[in-house]
């Protein structure tokens, strides 16, 4: 007799926004018959913007598919309260052979509920099958489209919640040469007020929805001073002052060989 197969939890990267973006193992997952798809919203009155990226990729959802309430709160009890009604959820599905979907905008494992999910469904059933589909994040998508690299060579880079404060970014601006600032929206106007002060606002830009069809990019970040942002927004910052200490090592090809290392040394 031939065992049946497990049942598993996709976490599903879909892109920032842009369907295009999508992998081609996200978009053939999302094709498959009989799977549960399940999506992260923030209250049982919003929208699914994970659904809204499938959407616009022409994937139809498969009948009853279901949201998962993930609450935007800092009460600890609370989040672990809806975590555990989440993954009892996914769990009841997986237990009768289903596989589930979770849709997940940006990738899966950058700053994404899914993560969250998959500890709580762990703790329910250590040995579930749980397997991670990664996909493009906003910030990379965000450079590509301003044809600004992430890094080059030996740059460092910092990806950081905005929600840090201004103290740890004017910190943080010491020791990177590229700033991913993430959901910039309470602090945007102390952020542009350090800038200005660091002489960065020409290195910098926000970028907003990255990839879907309201994405907005902004270089004078002066403007933004004052008024409201999306959520979904973020700042990337290129720090061209940074003082740079010596390397202890790297892989760059020597000029002239040492007296110990004569030309064609290995």
């Amino acid at each position: 007799m031939v065992e049946a197969t497990r049942a598993t939890l996709y976490g599903v990267s879909l892109g920032p926004g842009d369907p295009q973006l999508m992998t081609r193992r996200a978009h053939a997952l999302l094709q498959r018959p009989g799977t549960l798809w399940t999506y992260p919203v923030r209250s049982t009155k919003s929208p699914s913007y994970a659904m809204a990226i499938a959407e616009r990729a022409g994937l139809t959802p498969p009948l009853g598919h279901q949201p998962l309430l993930f609450p935007m709160t800092h009460d600890a009890q609370r989040l672990a309260r809806h975590w555990l009604r989440a993954a009892q959820t996914v769990h009841e599905a997986l237990q009768s052979g289903i596989d589930v979907m979770f849709l997940v905008e940006g990738d899966a494992s950058t700053y994404a509920t899914f993560g969250h999910l998959a500890r709580t469904l762990q703790a329910l059933q250590p040995d579930v099958s749980v397997e991670v589909v990664p996909g493009v994040t906003s910030f990379l998508a965000g450079c590509a489209q301003l044809r600004w690299p992430l890094a080059e060579q030996d740059d460092t880079v910092a990806v950081v919640p905005a929600a840090y404060g201004v103290g740890m970014v004017e910190r943080l601006l010491d020791d990177f040469d590229t700033l991913v600032l993430m959901k910039v929206k309470p602090l945007l106007d102390d952020l542009i007020a350090l800038l200005e002060r660091r002489d960065l606002l020409t290195c910098s830009c926000f970028i907003e929805k990255a990839g879907a069809p309201e994405e907005r990019v902004v270089h004078d970040l002066r403007t933004l001073k004052g008024t409201t942002v999306n959520y979904l927004s973020l700042l990337i910052v290129k720090n061209p002052q940074r003082q740079r200490g010596e390397r202890i090592a790297g892989c760059k090809k020597k000029t002239a060989a040492g007296p110990n290392h004569p030309p064609g040394a290995r």
